[in-house]
């Protein structure tokens, strides 16, 4: 007989149960078996026929709820609540490693008697800011009911495509199963939110199923629009077009760097928001270095079209790139939008000059690097969460919305004039975690967010300006020098900023906020 682990007083799980070890079961003081596991599974499974006559004849009910995945639907939860409703207790429930069958109970537990989950907290977005908030609430409170609802099976270590872009990284080591990275004790509702129903502290989903809650966390991210550039989409990874803002296409930027001899070669920089500002800037500076290091950097013109006015949100950073931006004979051309691609001839367009005053200018490319517009996600523009900008509306200290007080927003999704960036979201986290709990206890919140985030812009191979600021540009440096290489930074996301480990992160209350 397999090892039994109690999950609640009367309900334990176990992995695969055979029809002989049913004596032992009962002898264990159990009146009931729950099977989770689909008959044929793999070789030698017994079936749920074999194990029900033998519960039967020990004297224990038996009831089959077989669910094929560990994402829980809404129907797999009711059944199995319909299924510990009926059965007699204490019962053992088993599918192949138990854990499925943990999965089950807790999403059969967090419904409520009209059929839907309600949990202490949901977190819509198992990016970056809503996986790291969940570790930093189970960490503070391991009771919580947690909910997080992510409709995607991968989550992705996005600074690192810049260096996939580079050639130092391989795209693999970039991206993990969402399963990976989800917190053990969080239910993930695999769907994807269709509206949010604040006054009434629910969500829908798209499958209709609404999902309850004592306090919701919005971190879903924001939306790429490549669709906002005419021509742009259809000619994505060929043709010399490439962007590190996307997984598939890092490694086409990197072909396109190693393959280049001679011709011009467009960076792009859409308006602001975007996440991680620096990012278009380290594309450019690494293409440059590489060029350097093998003597064709005087045969390849290289520009950089941004169309913000200067070349760094903060002054303080300008003079270090600028020195770059000369080393390399870069062309910077500030206030010049990318409007359009002609990925057949090769032309980009770029809209220039002032208001009133604008004109189009086309520039052939044998390369171009775009980084596309960046909005908030549609089901975010269209709720009532949303300020003008679209955005989720929060106090810029507190994170809490100004409307409904149970609810909070981190990442790239909030509403506040910090820098999108993971570090942004490193700090958010924590100060999140402590204002909800604040929340689920009747309290004001607790703690502080600064507007801290962090470029760390590598100008070239194995050298960065590391940028570190909060609102209104104050310089807020934190990082230890050892530390300023980004190939550190992978093991400090995976093992330290997803399991809670909040390191050069813990929250401030909010009167000693810099």
């Amino acid at each position: 007989m397999e090892t039994i682990t109690p999950i609640a007083p009367d309900f334990s799980v176990s992995p695969q149960v055979r029809p002989e070890d049913m004596p032992a079961i009962a002898a264990a003081g159990f009146r009931s078996v729950l099977c989770n596991r689909p008959d044929g599974e793999e070789p030698g499974q017994p079936d749920a026929a074999a194990l029900g006559h033998a519960a039967l004849e020990q004297g224990l009910a038996f009831l089959h709820v077989p669910v094929a995945s560990p994402d829980i639907a809404a129907a797999d939860a009711q059944a199995m609540r319909a299924a510990l409703d009926r059965l007699p207790k204490p019962v053992l429930a088993f599918c192949r490693s138990g854990a499925r069958s943990t999965a089950l109970h807790n999403a059969a537990v967090a419904l409520n008697d009209n059929g839907a989950a309600t949990y202490d907290v949901v977190i819509v977005g198992g990016g970056s800011a809503g996986i790291a908030c969940a570790a930093s609430l189970l960490k503070r409170r391991g009771d919580l009911s947690i909910a997080i609802i992510e409709p995607s099976d991968v989550h992705y270590y996005q600074p690192g495509w810049t260096l996939v872009g580079a050639g130092v990284f391989d795209p693999q080591t970039t991206r993990r199963t969402m399963a990976e990275v989800m917190p053990r004790k969080a239910h993930w509702i695999r769907q994807a939110v269709s509206a949010f129903h604040p006054d009434s502290s629910s969500v829908a989903l798209d499958d209709g199923t609404m999902v309850a809650y004592r306090a919701l966390v919005v971190a879903p991210g924001l939306k790429l629009d490549w669709d906002a550039i005419p021509g742009l989409s259809e000619t994505l990874g060929r043709n010399g077009v490439t962007s590190n803002y996307r997984y598939d296409l890092a490694p086409y930027t990197h072909e396109l760097v190693r393959s280049a001899a001679q011709g011009r070669a467009l960076f792009t920089q859409p308006p602001m928001p975007i996440k991680c500002a620096g990012a278009p800037q380290k594309a450019m500076y690494l293409s440059c270095h590489e060029w350097e290091k093998r003597g064709l950097l005087e045969e390849i013109d290289v520009e950089f079209h941004s169309a913000g006015p200067a070349l760094f949100g903060v002054a303080d950073y300008v003079p270090a790139l600028m020195t770059y931006i000369e080393r390399y004979g870069i062309d910077f051309q500030p206030g010049s939008k990318l409007v359009g691609v002609d990925g057949a001839a090769r032309v980009a367009r770029f809209e220039q000059g002032s208001d009133g005053n604008k004109t189009v200018v086309e520039r052939p490319f044998d390369m171009l690097h775009v980084v596309p517009p960046q909005v908030a996600p549609d089901f975010i523009r269209s709720s009532p969460l949303a300020d003008e900008s679209g955005f989720v509306a929060a106090d810029p200290a507190t994170l809490r919305h100004p409307t409904w007080p149970n609810l909070f927003a981190l990442g790239d999704v909030v509403a506040t004039t910090n820098a999108k960036t993971a570090a942004a979201a490193r700090k958010q986290a924590p100060v999140v975690a402590v204002n909800v709990l604040a929340a689920l206890d009747g309290k004001q919140p607790q703690a502080g967010y600064d507007g801290y985030g962090s470029c760390p812009l590598t100008v070239e191979r194995g050298r960065i300006v590391l940028a570190e600021f909060g609102y209104g540009g104050k310089l807020l440096p934190s990082f230890p020098t050892w530390l300023i290489d980004g190939r550190r930074l992978p093991p400090i996301y995976w093992h330290g900023m997803l399991k809670g480990r909040e390191w050069l992160a813990d929250p401030r209350p909010i009167g000693q906020v810099r």
